[in-house]
């Protein structure tokens, strides 16, 4: 069997009116040498499984059915079944550029200190919709939106890191941090994040590269239930609660979390005041002050979790 010089893994759960068109993107892959797709079905109930078996007359397509629900446990399970070094995830309501998987792939050879490396996200908007006006630039991010220009940059700030939804790692990195986080990283409808961030940390910390390629192009389709302002904010609860847990597992949870949130949740709202007359800007430092309780709440219950213990 020949090698495969890279893996493309699709993670999903019930997503089969996208999954499809997020397969057959990497199916056409405009890419020299061998590949492999592998989609990982998340404890799905939908029809995921049949979209999957309808493509698998292509010899490069593989399924496996991971029962525990998350997203870092499925990543882990793809990396596990998945042959390549190079190991490149899509989102399942994503569609790569015909030359993903190439541009990838050409930057881990140029460069063996490269660890991660995703590119530029743009949005797939519903038939018939316009961004709302309260969509704010930061806040089309959450969407997945992802941009940082025309060229290729070094990333030294984990905030900037690439969008899980377009992501890419070097398998002997993943290996030697023993896979992602299962604390971190979506889990059903919750939307727990910052896996990816922390990936780009521990990766700084150690020497190692985090690029963004600006050719390594995904477009991501905004579901219609994204373009309501509570789903925002519950994004944002969720974002403050994974930023917690994330200075937590890096020994960084005490007291002084209160007062960082306090202060972030103060200006928040001074912000949110401040732009009253912007509805985008108005409502985008609303979201991360409302995300700020929710950050909150998490560092509270980790210190009663502490003096229980005690």
């Amino acid at each position: 069997m020949p090698d495969n010089q890279i893996s493309a893994i699709i993670c999903t759960h019930n997503r089969d009116s996208y999954l499809g068109a997020a397969i057959d993107s990497l199916l056409v892959q405009d890419f020299p040498a061998e590949f492999e797709v592998v989609v990982v079905d998340n404890g799905s109930s939908d029809r995921t499984r049949e979209v999957v078996e309808a493509r698998l007359g292509d010899s490069r397509l593989k399924y496996v059915f991971e029962p525990t629900i998350g997203l870092s446990v499925a990543r882990n399970t793809g990396a596990r079944v998945a042959s390549a070094e190079i190991l490149a995830y899509l989102d399942d309501d994503a569609v790569a550029s015909s030359s993903w998987l190439q541009v990838l792939y050409a930057a881990y050879q140029d460069n063996s200190q490269l660890a991660i490396a995703g590119g530029k996200v743009t949005l797939l908007w519903p038939p018939n919709t316009e961004p709302p006006s309260w969509l704010s630039p930061g806040l089309a991010g959450n969407l997945g939106a992802y941009d940082l220009g025309n060229s290729m940059v070094y990333i030294q700030q984990p905030g900037l890191t690439p969008r899980g939804l377009n992501y890419s790692l070097r398998r002997s990195f993943l290996e030697e941090m023993g896979g992602f986080d299962p604390h971190l990283g979506r889990v059903g409808k919750n939307l727990l994040s910052n896996e990816e961030l922390q990936m780009t940390e521990f990766a700084l910390q150690r020497g190692w590269q985090v690029a963004y390629l600006p050719q390594a192009l995904v477009a991501h389709n905004v579901a219609p239930e994204r373009l309501k302002r509570s789903w925002f904010l519950n994004r944002s609860w969720w974002q403050g609660i994974s930023e917690c847990y994330r200075e937590q597992l890096a020994n960084q949870g005490d007291i002084w979390q209160l007062q960082r949130g306090g202060e972030r949740l103060i200006l928040g709202l001074y912000k949110a005041l401040k732009y009253f007359a912007d509805p985008a800007e108005r409502f985008d430092k609303f979201v991360y002050a409302y995300g700020q309780i929710g950050y909150l709440n998490a560092a509270i219950q980790g210190l009663l979790s502490i003096n229980q213990k005690s």
